[in-house]
């Protein structure tokens, strides 16, 4: 670790360039959602692929019930799903359902509410302008027409459109594999029994969500203890099946900082970035796989994952946005940041109150309540040291508000 502070831009760039572009594999489109389209989807069928109608009512020829009221002998049921290919005869109506086939002949369907609801004959009450309550065959989609593009992150609308034209599949860029390990000899896991000088492990809990938060596959290997010949030994059988290392803690300055002793020397570099919390970094490659390490200290760990790992693994599946939403707001209170440094303090930002930002706890990086209670970072400038009340800043959203 060298004594001059790298930039957190220059860090974040360092991160982003170790993990590559995901591959694209076809997946079931069940199994899409969050993911991003690799190639454009051209739809091989109409939609709607036949003319059909928009409500529940009868298909009829709009010139029969132009002098309401009309009585009319019903020749047919149409439920959905019927092949509705028998042909409508002048001065007659079939019965119809939602999306059942308009029949030949039918130039418009008159909802049930305008009719006495009729089965073998109906009274219809009111006229109906031709094409009205009907559906055409590629009134939303044209055969041979692109109707997602590479790139495009899929959601549930997306989804639904490409199974209603039929596709199971689709070619997607593939979630990244991340191992979250955990170390530390002074970390109990859940539901154990404390001893003085030990804590709940933690941080692998927070950073494996955050990875599936992201789109990423999160694999938690915990309580790997503070000696380097384990470290390895743990580590070995499981990096060929990942694309991501990340680590937490162990990579400061002092004694028994496991990480940094097992990578340094072996494609692994440690650095101080100009950030508070987060300052302890380190970045590089492991026989082959990305390496990210993390500052021990909880917050440190997870706003670190936002600023720098975050952005990679987005850019990996093929998002074109890595960021998170950002946005400007006034400060509701005053705060100070430590010369040279980007500080990012927890925030609760409220568009609907004039856009303020109020900052929650303080800038310790082991208030992890302040964070958990935050829905944004507030960034401050390393070359800025005070803000005061009503000061514009820009914080980046957690989450969607």
């Amino acid at each position: 670790m060298t004594n001059a502070l790298t930039r957190v831009a220059d860090h974040k760039s360092r991160v982003a360039g170790l993990v590559g572009v995901m591959p694209v594999v076809d997946l079931p489109v069940s199994d899409c959602l969050g993911l991003v389209l690799a190639r454009d989807v051209v739809a091989p069928i109409p939609l709607p692929p036949f003319d059909n109608s928009a409500m529940d009512g009868y298909a009829v020829r709009a010139a029969d019930v132009a002098s309401p009221p009309v009585v009319l002998p019903v020749e047919r049921d149409l439920p959905a799903g019927a092949a509705g290919d028998a042909p409508l005869a002048p001065g007659t109506a079939h019965r119809i359902m939602t999306g059942a086939p308009l029949p030949p002949g039918a130039d418009a369907v008159v909802q049930v509410e305008w009719t006495d609801g009729g089965t073998s004959s109906v009274r219809v009450d009111r006229a109906v302008a031709v094409e009205q309550n009907v559906r055409r065959a590629a009134d939303d989609v044209a055969v041979g027409a692109t109707v997602l593009v590479a790139g495009t992150a899929l959601g549930p609308a997306q989804l639904g459109l490409v199974a209603a034209l039929g596709f199971g599949s689709l070619p997607v860029r593939r979630r990244p594999r991340v191992l979250v390990l955990s170390t530390g000899s002074e970390l109990v896991g859940p539901g154990g029994t404390l001893e003085r000088g030990q804590i709940f492990e933690s941080n692998g809990v927070m950073l494996a969500a955050a990875v599936r938060e992201a789109g990423g596959e999160a694999e938690l290997l915990r309580f790997v203890p503070d000696d380097v010949e384990r470290f390895h030994a743990a580590l070995e059988p499981r990096l060929g099946s990942v694309d991501l290392l990340l680590t937490s803690g162990g990579v400061s300055a002092g004694a028994y900082e496991v990480v940094k002793d097992a990578f340094t020397g072996r494609g692994v570099e440690f650095t101080k970035v100009a950030m508070q919390p987060g300052g302890p970094q380190g970045a590089g490659r492991y026989r082959g796989v990305a390496v990210a390490t993390l500052p021990g200290n909880p917050v440190s760990a997870q706003v670190s994952f936002e600023v720098f790992v975050r952005p990679a693994l987005r850019a990996a599946m093929g998002f074109a946005e890595v960021e998170r939403p950002s946005a400007t707001a006034r400060l509701s209170a005053p705060v100070t940041s430590p010369a040279g440094r980007t500080q990012f303090r927890r925030g609760l930002f409220d568009p609907a109150s004039g856009r303020v930002v109020t900052p929650v706890g303080g800038p310790g990086s082991h208030l992890l309540s302040a964070l958990a209670v935050s829905n944004c970072l507030i960034e401050v400038p390393e070359d800025v040291t005070s803000l005061a009340q009503d000061d514009e800043v820009v914080v980046r959203l957690l989450h969607a508000l």
